[in-house]
This record gives C-alpha cells, structure tokens and sequence, in this order.
C-alpha cells in the first residue's frame, strides 16, 4: 500500500504529486491500465513475443554498431 504523508507547511497539491509519483513508480497505474479489459491468454503470448523479438532486433543492432 502507498502512503504518503503531508509534511508541515507542504501544501496540498505537492502532496498529491508525490503520492501520484509514488504510484508510477511502483507501476500501480501502468498495472491498472493493462488490467482495465480482458486480455486472451494468446494475446499475452504473442505481445510478449513481439516485445522479445523487438528487444534482440535492438541487441544485435547495438551489436553491430559497437563493432563498426
């Protein structure tokens, strides 16, 4: 559970910018967003296959450059 306090003489805005910044980044939003519809257990798969496809594409890309 996040919890934020306010400090003394902090006003409230910059409370809540902390609280929402806390919850980025321990990705509470970015969690409720990809549970927001139902995703098949096929597209899981596939969508992690492309993301793993597109990451060795970037590896072997840095690859070359670094021999270049």
């Amino acid at each position: 559970m996040i919890r934020v306090e306010a400090r003394n003489g902090e006003p409230l805005e910059k409370t809540i910018r902390r609280f929402k910044k806390r919850c980025e980044k321990e990705g509470l939003v970015k969690d409720i967003k990809k549970n927001l519809f139902y995703e098949k257990p096929s597209e899981t798969k596939r969508r992690e296959g492309k993301r793993i496809v597109k990451r060795r594409e970037a590896e072997r890309a840095e690859a070359i450059r670094a021999r270049a």
